[in-house]
């Protein structure tokens, strides 16, 4: 098959976390199946640009990805580039699959897909989550889906969830869908291990070096609750906590106040973005994962946390959750510091203990989540589509 991934941010823009790092390991698994994958993306890295080449082919594993110029309104990630590549090239592709709502590029080429009779699916990638309506921009969002993205939810071949939560949240908008198809996000193993000939740098090191500690992994959000995670501290004496990811809403310095205010503040380490093997040292010598998030389609940094058997404890809110507690991978707690607490007290004073629901993990994650199988699931999907 031929096959277009349109998406308005791509890597190397890791700041814009999990999607970034799902998209592109679909597109790689697809091209590594055989399958011919193109990504049409623009060059956003938050308020700066990507150094890529612009409306060329560039490589990225296989994957056949252009970058576009964002115009006004950049934070729409319009690029009328972008919409003219579409049109003139749309018609080489078998199907194209929109990743995103709310933003510029889905609804244009979608209108585009109708227009040169292409099918299409939506993959919301969580931007569908009622708490996330509510808390950013409510009227703007529910304006755009009643005058934009209605049209898109129920023109589409299929609209792909990660979870069963997910797809509670598109179905709870009570407008006419098309066909909802669940197709979890996946993790590559093999990028979970050292490369020896790349030390970690001295900042990893040093917050490895100090001993057991839960690891926040991923975007600095509002939705993610940091702070419950910090307030968890004060009910486990030595333990610690790494935060570590991108932070474009300037929460750190009142994450960094409430843990002085806390007590804890000793016990707190913050790191930037991690890539490579910064990011795999991290993930491996963690004792537990958190994610207290108040909504999480899927949970990609815990997935990776998983594959390197490393347990999790989660909120109800997130997507991985009923996995994680079918296979024993950690504990699924209410959203509170002491349900986090409680949850995380034994892995801390029993590592035996911890390396076990460890083990369930790895096992979940090789069993259902590899990125192979995943895609393998998708491109089933797609052919289903194709031959309707």
């Amino acid at each position: 098959m031929k096959i277009l991934h349109v998406v308005p941010s791509y890597l190397p823009a890791w700041r814009y976390g999990g999607p970034i790092r799902s998209v592109h390991g679909l597109c790689r698994a697809l091209a590594a199946a055989g399958h011919e994958v193109a990504v049409a993306t623009t060059n956003a890295d938050g308020p700066g640009r990507l150094d890529v080449p612009l409306g060329v082919p560039v490589d990225r594993d296989g994957v056949c990805v252009r970058y576009f110029p964002l115009a006004f309104p950049a934070r729409l990630y319009r690029s009328p580039e972008l919409l003219a590549w579409a049109r003139r090239e749309i018609e080489r592709f078998d199907l194209v699959h929109l990743h995103s709502v709310f933003l510029w590029p889905t609804s244009a080429v979608a209108r585009v897909a109708l227009e040169r009779n292409r099918p299409h699916l939506l993959s919301p990638r969580g931007m569908l989550s009622p708490p996330l309506i509510a808390g950013r921009g409510r009227l703007r969002k529910r304006l755009w889906i009643a005058l934009v993205e209605r049209k898109t939810l129920s023109d589409c071949a299929r609209i792909v969830v990660t979870s069963g939560i997910e797809a509670a949240w598109v179905r709870s908008l009570g407008l006419d869908l098309s066909p909802l198809v669940e197709i979890p996000n996946g993790v590559d193993p093999s990028e979970l291990t050292c490369d020896e000939s790349r030390p970690a740098s001295g900042a990893v090191a040093e917050v490895i070096r100090r001993g057991p500690y839960a690891l926040f992994l991923g975007r600095l959000s509002w939705k993610k609750r940091i702070d419950l995670a910090i307030g968890a501290l004060t009910a486990l004496p030595g333990a610690r906590l790494v935060v570590a990811g991108p932070d474009d809403e300037g929460l750190r310095p009142g994450l960094e106040a409430l843990a002085r205010e806390r007590g804890v503040e000793d016990r707190v380490s913050f790191l930037e973005t991690l890539v490579g093997r910064d990011r795999v040292e991290v993930l491996r010598a963690a004792r537990v994962a958190w994610l207290p998030s108040a909504s999480d389609n899927f949970a990609n940094a815990i997935l990776e946390s998983l594959a390197c058997g490393v347990p999790a404890v989660v909120t109800l809110g997130v997507g991985l959750a009923a996995a994680i507690e079918r296979f024993g991978a950690g504990q699924v707690v209410e959203p509170s510091e002491g349900a986090i607490a409680r949850a995380s007290e034994g892995y801390f004073r029993d590592a035996a203990s911890a390396r076990e629901a460890g083990e369930r993990g790895r096992t979940l994650v090789s069993s259902e989540y590899t990125w192979s199988a995943v895609a393998g699931r998708m491109a089933a999907v797609y052919e289903e589509v194709l031959a309707a």
